[in-house]
């Protein structure tokens, strides 16, 4: 775990280090995609933890209680269906970000 905390804090300062070292005349180094990928990675990844960890609940609430089967999933698919705006709607964000207004 150590060796990866060395690697991304060499890795971000390598990024952050590019516009230091760049003429006068060049323009600045736009890191907005390198952000947008950071923030649609990590909402994905986390949303993907979340729903897994909810249908993992239900499950194991059913088997459980098998009587409560309907509620739970019913509870169950709306709770997804909330994490996975979450997710649409970071996408929806970086795609109002990438595309230039005109």
């Amino acid at each position: 775990m150590r060796k990866l905390q060395n690697v991304l804090m060499v890795l971000s300062l390598l990024c952050f280090a590019v516009p230091a070292f760049a003429d006068g005349g060049s323009a600045a180094v736009d890191l907005a995609p390198i952000g947008i990928g950071i923030g649609i990675a990590l909402a994905a990844g986390l949303c993907g933890i979340g729903q897994g960890r909810a249908v993992g609940s239900a499950v194991e609430s059913v088997a459980r209680n098998p009587g409560a089967a309907g509620t739970i999933q019913l509870l169950m698919i709306l709770g997804l269906a909330f994490i996975e705006s979450l997710t649409l709607f970071t996408f929806a964000m970086i795609f109002i970000r990438i595309v230039p207004h005109k």
